[in-house]
């Protein structure tokens, strides 16, 4: 466990890293070059490396893995519960930064619902 993450064994060192919520390419890359460490297999490593990989870890990145997660939604929750656009615009499940949604923004509203499957919906309730 590095990083309060369970990495792989099976994998490269620097796709490894990328496992922990909060690293990605360019962070794992410079971490590795921080610790002068080969990019071999996770399960390679020696008890030293590894010691020194989880305290580099440590020492660089305080948000990473779960306590990042609940940092970002508290900041979610703090939008929502002021009321303001961006809260407004995460509650209602919209995008926040200003990008179009007459056409676009299917990942944020959900699958296309046509005007003829509403109506037929709202004619079997009227019988």
């Amino acid at each position: 466990r590095v990083g309060n993450a369970e990495i792989p064994n099976h994998k490269r060192l620097q796709i490894s890293l990328q496992y922990i919520h909060g690293i990605g390419r360019s962070r794992a890359h410079q971490i590795l070059v921080d610790l002068s460490v080969q990019n071999k297999l996770t399960k390679d490593l020696t008890g030293v490396e590894l010691n020194a990989l989880k305290e580099e870890v440590s020492k660089h990145f305080t948000l990473f893995g779960g306590i990042q997660k609940r940092c970002v939604s508290g900041d979610v929750q703090k939008l929502i519960d002021s009321g303001c656009y961006r809260g407004i615009r995460h509650v209602d499940m919209l995008p926040c930064r200003g990008q179009r949604t007459k056409t676009n923004a299917r990942t944020r509203k959900g699958e296309q619902v046509t005007f003829a499957e509403v109506n037929s919906v709202i004619a079997r309730w009227n019988f």
